[in-house]
């Protein structure tokens, strides 16, 4: 099993900025893609960025240019960096682990951006 914790949420004001981490640990795979979801209220979940164990990254349209994930692969540790914040980016954020035959979820943390 992995056991990811996420860390980081909060509320700020528009055009603020948040560090998500997620420290995972247990049984991790050495080839592995470590991802961010979110989901707002009545909204279905959704791929926020993703990072693989090779450091290829994807990212939603919607954050391109204000998001960045990131891993350090000695601290198991993947980071989200959210700039610029919109309050459209208001969800609970969830990290994901996908390995070669498992995955996981964490428990999520909100972000919550005012106006």
């Amino acid at each position: 099993q992995v056991q990811l914790v996420e860390s980081g949420g909060g509320l700020v004001q528009r055009g603020g900025s948040l560090r998500l981490s997620c420290a995972a640990s247990g049984s991790i795979s050495s080839g592995n893609t470590m991802a961010w979801y979110r989901q707002a209220p009545g909204k279905q979940r959704e791929l926020v960025a993703s990072v693989t164990s090779g450091a290829y990254t994807t990212y939603a349209d919607s954050v391109k240019g204000r998001f960045t994930i990131s891993r350090d692969n000695a601290k198991k540790t993947v980071y989200l960096q959210m700039n610029s914040l919109k309050p459209e980016d208001t969800a609970v954020y969830y990290c994901r682990y996908i390995g070669g035959t498992t995955n996981y979820w964490g428990q999520g943390t909100q972000v919550s951006v005012s106006s």
